[in-house]
C-alpha cells in the first residue's frame, strides 16, 4: 500500500511537471497516478477523475481507452518540436532517437479511438 501510495505521488508530482515542460507529458503520469491511488488511496483517485482540466480525458480513457483527437495533434505536434529541438541542440545521428520515438509513440496514439 505504501508503495503504491509513494509511486502515486511521485506520478502526481511527474505530471505536475509536465503541465509546464512541453516535453513532459502530463496525462499520462495522472493516469499512472489515478492507477496506483486506486489501490491505495481511492478518494485521490476520483479526485483525478473529477478534475476539471484532466479528467474527461483520463475518464476517456479509463472508460473507452480513446484520445481525443485535439489531445492526438497536440502529444504529435509536441513531439515534433522535440524532435526538432534535438536537431539544433544536438544534431545528427543524436536525432535519430527523437524520430524513432515520435515514430513508435506517434502511431500508436495516432491509432488509438477517439
Amino acid at each position: 500500500m505504501l508503495l503504491l501510495k509513494t509511486a502515486g505521488y511521485a506520478s502526481l508530482v511527474a505530471g505536475f511537471i509536465g503541465i509546464f515542460l512541453p516535453i513532459l507529458p502530463t496525462v499520462p503520469f495522472l493516469l499512472l497516478a489515478a492507477f496506483c491511488f486506486a489501490r491505495s488511496h481511492p478518494e485521490m483517485a476520483e479526485r483525478l477523475y473529477t478534475n476539471p482540466r484532466y479528467g474527461p480525458a483520463m475518464r476517456e480513457w479509463r472508460d473507452r481507452r480513446a484520445i481525443p483527437r485535439r489531445a492526438k495533434v497536440s502529444a504529435l505536434i509536441a513531439m515534433a518540436t522535440g524532435g526538432v529541438f534535438t536537431w539544433f541542440t544536438i544534431g545528427w545521428p543524436w536525432v535519430l532517437i527523437s524520430i524513432a520515438v515520435l515514430m513508435g509513440a506517434g502511431s500508436w496514439i495516432w491509432t488509438r479511438n477517439e
